[in-house]
């Protein structure tokens, strides 16, 4: 077959002009070494996922008690308001098998995957929150929505694979005008109005998917599915049209908050936190209004460049050059920043447990999963990697205990969750982290 240009699009009408939609690099367009709920409907279950830099002091943060009532140690003291809200898993592994652990990257991404990537640029599988957003959020505006408390747009632990990377707000309020601008259909108002303008973008994509499947039969089997991948996101939105013209379910709990201030750009940790707690609270508006049933939420990156004030050293630098003390058992500066992001984790989950919903809270109908890169980060262990979840699913799971892995493979939670959610899988990970063993414990 004949190369094609690279200029070729595809073409839909709109009101009598055309909209063009351009095509992804193709490998025909390379040369040969390619080198170029009033209706009584129940509740939706939200599932969400959180991240946090640089794990933990073991001596600091793991308690000396299982079970129910487990005892706080100082790293994680500022958890005792939401105890009973959640569950903390320690000493469960993640294992690389025959490839390197990849520095504040390997853990997260097998904690996320069940896969270990090979290089620091690889992106197996597909993190959780996609496997479980196909599942519930369907009848959503948005299958998804990530935010970044570090306010860079790169710290995204949320994708399809290594090409297809969900962005993440950085932002509070771009964040607020992209949920609740122009094309946001509030459920409770009291008329109902599909926007033409949604009318006549939907006609067009429409006529683009039936030009992409006439395209489709004249290429090879690597670019159909490099063509399908792409045209997905297309898909995507023609089905986010089809939400905006039909009138959404009443929403109690659906009560817009007023546009947040904008934010300086910067990593001191006042500064994240405050970003952190207003993209928490729009995430709750998100979810009560249905916007979306998936969330991520970024408090700090793996390489966290988070500052404090009068101390000369940011996060990641700290965990390398500051001396660990004998008597309080860390590195001093190191475990403040540990207790800044539980404080934000402890924000989190009360936040989720104030707003109410129904005849319970936001939290009640939610499961958010909390995973970090590395178990102590001055030697960049990934061993006892500490985990948490919050939030009971819907009454599905136990929360208030503190589970001790003894070794055992950290993808048992991944699995747990997503058979919680109703994901149709036997087991999940490959190789030695491949499981089909829930963890019982939990399981209400």
């Amino acid at each position: 077959m004949s190369k094609q240009s690279r200029r070729r699009f595809l073409r839909g009408v709109l009101n009598g002009g055309v909209v063009s939609v351009g095509l992804p690099l193709l490998n025909l367009f390379l040369n040969e070494n390619g080198s170029a709920l009033a209706n009584g409907a129940p509740i939706p279950l939200r599932f969400g996922t959180w991240q946090w830099g640089m794990g933990m002091n073991k001596a600091l943060f793991i308690p000396k008690q299982t079970g129910t009532n487990f005892d706080l140690p100082p790293e994680i003291a500022m958890l005792a308001p939401v105890q009973q809200h959640i569950n903390l898993f320690t000493n469960f592994d993640v294992y690389r098998d025959d490839n390197p652990n990849v520095c504040h990257h390997t853990g997260w991404v097998l904690m996320r995957t069940g896969t270990a990537p090979m290089h620091a640029n690889d992106l197996p599988g597909e993190t959780i929150d996609v496997t479980v957003g196909r599942h519930i959020g369907k009848q959503t505006r948005y299958l998804s929505l990530s935010a970044a408390a570090t306010g860079d747009a790169r710290d995204s632990y949320s994708y399809e694979d290594g090409s297809s990377i969900n962005t993440p707000e950085w932002s509070p309020l771009r964040f607020y005008h992209r949920l609740f601008g122009n094309d946001f259909q509030d459920p409770n108002a009291e008329t109902f109005t599909p926007d033409p303008r949604i009318m006549v973008r939907k006609s067009a994509l429409s006529a683009v998917l039936d030009d992409t499947r006439k395209l489709n039969n004249q290429l090879g089997a690597e670019d159909r599915a490099r063509l399908d991948q792409y045209m997905s996101g297309i898909r995507d939105l023609e089905r986010r049209f089809d939400l905006q013209l039909t009138r959404p379910e009443p929403r109690e709990a659906c009560v817009l908050a007023e546009p947040p201030r904008d934010l300086p750009n910067g990593t001191g940790a006042d500064l994240v936190s405050q970003r952190h707690r207003m993209f928490v609270d729009l995430m709750m508006i998100a979810m009560a209004c249905d916007q979306t049933r998936v969330t991520n939420v970024n408090y700090t990156s793996p390489f966290a460049g988070t500052t404090k004030p009068g101390y000369d050293k940011p996060h990641h630098t700290a965990t390398h050059e500051e001396p660990f003390d004998e008597e309080l058992q860390c590195q001093p500066n190191c475990s403040w920043y540990t207790q800044r992001a539980m404080d934000e984790w402890a924000y989190y989950v009360q936040a989720l447990a104030d707003f109410k919903e129904g005849d319970g809270s936001l939290l009640d109908n939610s499961l958010i999963y909390a995973t970090t890169d590395q178990s102590y980060a001055k030697i960049h262990s990934i061993e006892g990697l500490p985990m948490f979840t919050a939030g009971n699913a819907g009454g599905r799971i136990k929360t208030g205990m503190h589970i001790n892995g003894a070794g055992d493979q950290a993808s048992r939670l991944g699995y747990t969750l997503q058979r919680l959610f109703g994901v149709e899988i036997d087991a999940w990970g490959t190789k030695s982290n491949r499981t089909s063993s829930e963890i019982r414990e939990i399981i209400a």
